[in-house]
């Protein structure tokens, strides 16, 4: 999926790229997030990639600022303070509301890839292939993604998990 303009843009879920990899219960692996980054705009062309996040926490600010300094765009999904410590992240609607919004604003990109293996992305991605702004979907793990996208076909989507690209974005081992 090699486009000639610099114009995709992809829409991470951070709580579903975080499971899909690092929390994994067998061979769990911790993505580089500047290689990721990199990766993004090599393969497919992206220029804005916007990383979502359920809520902020005061004990993850080294985080947030890895996120930002790899070149993320972090967004925060707005809970109740009186609710924060009871709900998970649950993006989705954040980023399928991001993705329609720059549409309806007729914003200038080219094509949507978006991170995650959650199948509640599905009617969204097939609005996007049926407009013909659909690029891939990248799954975290490809062990766990929804069987929704099966149907898809390859061409749509991929796995981060795969050797080549794990490869290219595994954070490398810190020397002791």
């Amino acid at each position: 999926m090699e486009n000639s303009k610099d114009e995709n843009i992809a829409f991470i879920d951070g709580q579903n790229l975080y499971m899909g990899t690092a929390k994994k219960e067998v061979n769990p692996w911790e993505v580089d997030l500047a290689r990721f980054r990199v990766y993004l705009g090599q393969k497919y062309h992206v220029s804005k990639a916007y990383y979502f996040l359920g809520f902020v926490q005061d004990t993850n600010q080294d985080l947030y600022e890895e996120i930002q300094k790899a070149g993320f765009l972090l967004i925060f999904r707005e809970h109740n303070p009186a609710m924060v410590g009871k709900k998970k992240g649950n993006v989705d609607s954040d980023i399928t509301f991001h993705v329609m919004k720059k549409m309806y604003k007729k914003e200038d990109f080219e094509n949507v890839i978006l991170v995650s293996g959650d199948g509640d992305y599905k009617l969204l991605v097939d609005f996007l292939i049926e407009e013909k702004r659909f690029a891939k979907i990248l799954f975290p793990d490809r062990n766990r993604a929804s069987s929704l996208y099966k149907k898809l076909g390859a061409p749509y989507f991929d796995s981060l998990d795969t050797p080549d690209i794990k490869a290219k974005i595994t954070a490398m081992k810190k020397a002791p």
